[in-house]
């Protein structure tokens, strides 16, 4: 085995022609190139050299970040190694809407400099960001660029990560929670399925390890249910609302694993505490397969994959027992009470004039829900009074993520209005309750559907503040049962 653990920029990536020469703050010796950093073990142990040749500039984002406080691995590598994939999946994938290269290249390059690179908790992590959410200095959706970052991106930076970009979105990112945007992304399991998401679709294919998503009426857990990946969203007030439309949707986040995401989080709640995943206590469990109505049917591979997730959670020694959710109006609700929400925040839009036909007119419904007060604190209330009852008895529930497959990959966003809002219901019935009430919410990945193949997941919830509780239930049952990272 060789005594060196080399670690050095591909400069694959055009913006990578930026990066100057920098050595590794505390490696012993180093051996600056042109492109990045030669780095030599600094003691020449066995130990070190397993350490090297564990890091990979592809993650997992706990990895990368560990790597680059040690200095075996440069930031400025690890944006590089991205920003070459993101280059070569987008021309066909059209993941993301603004790629942020050269700026990811110095940014990973002025990170070394960072008197505290070796506490930050994502040093040197490549995250994706969903459009909508401002970059300072990227290009804002209707309106012009944005001055100042929002303080989830503010956030991440301050903890060491390197953002490469925007996601694409749906318009004004909260239309679609089936076409995922304005442009058609496909299902890396299966290019013939849609991927729910353009931030889910990034992870899932092993273009960055994390990514921030929108989360209104489910979006970041249906499109990480698609995707295979596991998505959360926390309860309000844990993370900087997203402004437009808060109330409804929170700030979630994509990984590839719950360790990964559970960094994340713990960097946008500002709680370092949701970064621990070790095993929860024994925990009360109900397992809720049944729909919020009679009138819609659940495909039997997600009801077994719910029922897979509780069998997990039996064998760890928890108590887990059939259940029903006392859903009541809760979804019709949460539309309602989204439609005018959005309809609401409209005056604060820069240029709200430059949104489509089809915005508007959806708009125009949300001032009427609004108007007549079809969205009423009431039902609110009511649905959550009936769920504080139940979670007396339960710490957690189960359900599936979703009632169906991933629709087709067609462009959604212009098919019929009532066409489009059909499938979502019929796709997605389990999880608006939660953006109705704001408590937290997760999807796991639990399989694969034989037919569409696709994943399956399963969807733990729990009352307000129950997000570590969540995140370590989710480990336990990825470690009892792990995924496949990314799509093949």
């Amino acid at each position: 085995m060789s005594d060196e653990a080399a670690v050095v920029a591909n400069g694959s990536m055009s913006a990578a022609k930026a990066a100057p020469r920098t050595t590794v703050s505390n490696a012993k010796t180093t051996e600056p190139t042109l492109t990045g950093v030669r780095v030599t073990a600094a003691d020449g142990r066995p130990e070190r050299l397993r350490e090297a040749e564990s890091c990979s500039e592809r993650g997992p984002a706990a990895t990368i970040a560990a790597c680059v406080r040690d200095g075996l691995l440069h930031p400025g590598q690890v944006a590089a190694d991205a920003g070459t994939r993101i280059a070569a999946a987008d021309r066909k994938d059209n993941v993301f809407s603004v790629l942020r290269a050269e700026q990811a290249m110095a940014e990973s390059v002025g990170l070394m400099e960072r008197a505290d690179l070796d506490v930050l908790p994502m040093a040197g992590v490549p995250v994706a960001v969903e459009h909508g959410t401002p970059i300072a200095g990227e290009p804002a959706p209707w309106g012009p660029a944005a001055t100042t970052d929002h303080p989830v991106v503010a956030r991440l930076r301050a903890a060491g990560a390197v953002i490469l970009g925007h996601v694409a979105a749906p318009e004004l990112g909260r239309w679609s929670t089936i076409a995922g945007t304005e442009r058609v992304i496909r299902n890396p399991w299966n290019p013939a399925r849609n991927a729910g998401s353009a931030a889910a679709a990034a992870v899932a294919a092993g273009l960055v390890p994390v990514a921030h998503g929108y989360d209104g009426l489910g979006a970041v857990r249906i499109a990480a249910a698609c995707c295979g990946v596991f998505g959360i969203k926390p309860g309000q007030h844990t993370v900087p609302d997203v402004g437009a439309g808060a109330g409804t949707v929170e700030n979630g986040v994509l990984a590839t694993s719950v360790d990964d995401a559970a960094l994340a989080l713990s960097v946008l709640a500002a709680r370092p505490d949701l970064a621990e995943v070790d095993p929860p206590g024994r925990l009360r469990i109900g397992l809720a397969v049944d729909p919020p109505s009679p009138l819609l049917r659940v495909d039997r591979h997600w009801t077994a994959a719910a029922r897979r997730a509780a069998s997990v959670a039996a064998a760890a020694g928890h108590s887990v027992e059939p259940t029903a959710l006392p859903y009541g109006n809760a979804v019709f609700a949460a539309f309602l009470r989204w439609l005018a929400l959005s309809a609401r925040d409209v005056p604060a839009l820069p240029e709200p004039d430059q949104l489509s036909r089809r915005a508007r007119r959806r708009l125009a419904l949300g001032r009427t829900v609004h108007r007549f007060r079809l969205a009423r604190p009431a039902q609110i209330d009511r649905v959550e009074a009936r769920l504080l009852e139940f979670f007396e008895r339960y710490d957690v529930v189960i359900t599936p993520t979703l009632a169906a497959p991933p629709p087709m990959a067609r462009a959604w966003h212009f098919r019929d209005r009532p066409a489009t809002l059909l499938a979502g219901a019929r796709l997605a019935p389990f999880t608006p309750l939660w953006n109705l009430v704001g408590w937290p919410a997760a999807s796991v990945p639990m399989g694969m559907h034989p037919r569409s193949d696709t994943p399956v997941a399963a969807q733990f919830a729990g009352p307000p503040g129950s997000e570590s509780t969540l995140l370590r239930l989710s480990a336990q049952m990825e470690a009892r049962g792990p995924w496949q990272r990314t799509a093949p």
